[in-house]
């Protein structure tokens, strides 16, 4: 009996080993995630003022224009979950999108040239480089907490504490990787003849609506 005694302590002193440490583990790599959260909000508050742009000089590309739209409405949902793995697919899927709808403005060489599409796509490329350096650090944070609760002692109070795995900011899903086509053959999809088109109304693609920051 005196020895169940003397492993009680012994057993709390196992169990508490590590608590301050995975609580330190999880706040940093909830850090890094609100940073990828960050960014991705951010990416998607782009997205209405490029797809408005692009409809001055391409209103007919609304099947383009439809998948933005899907894609950009998965990224607002997934960081709605706070699940890294879902940011990760939704986000892939929005890159896939995106290059559609690059692929569509390479016909229209004054679309290129326009300057609210110019400042869009480099707010648009920042804004990626940001969310691949977020990428970076969650999943490095991600790792390290992982591994600590799987080690022994502090896996025993992960248990008693319901520390569970972190996802990791990765696709999952091999669709979202799928990569960019455009039908350029559709009637219209291109300007007849090599022409080059312009907005459908003056100044519809060069008016500066500036972009929601979150």
């Amino acid at each position: 009996m005196k020895r169940i005694w003397l492993a009680v302590p012994l057993l709390l002193t196992s169990v508490g080993c590590g608590y301050n440490r995975i609580q330190q583990l999880d706040e940093q790599a909830n850090g890094a995630q609100g940073q990828i959260e960050v960014q991705l909000q951010r990416r998607a508050d782009l997205i209405p003022n490029l797809v408005s742009t692009v409809k001055g000089y391409a209103q007919h590309e609304s099947d383009v224009f439809t998948q933005v739209a899907q894609a950009r409405a998965g990224v607002l949902g997934a960081v709605q979950t706070h699940d890294p793995a879902q940011m990760a697919d939704a986000n892939a899927q929005m890159t896939t999108a995106l290059g559609r709808l690059i692929a569509v403005a390479e016909a229209y060489p004054q679309l290129k040239a326009d300057a609210q599409f110019t400042r869009l796509m480099d707010e648009l490329s920042g804004t990626e480089n940001r969310i691949a350096v977020a990428r970076g650090d969650y999943n490095s944070a991600a790792q390290e907490y992982n591994t600590y609760i799987r080690q022994f002692p502090q896996a025993l109070t992960a248990k008693v504490t319901g520390a569970k795995s972190r996802n990791y900011f990765n696709v999952t899903n091999p669709g979202a990787r799928e990569a960019p086509t455009v039908d350029f053959s559709k009637p219209g999809s291109s300007a007849p003849g090599g022409a080059t088109p312009t907005p459908s109304t003056p100044g519809a693609a060069g008016a500066t609506t500036g972009a929601k920051r979150p």
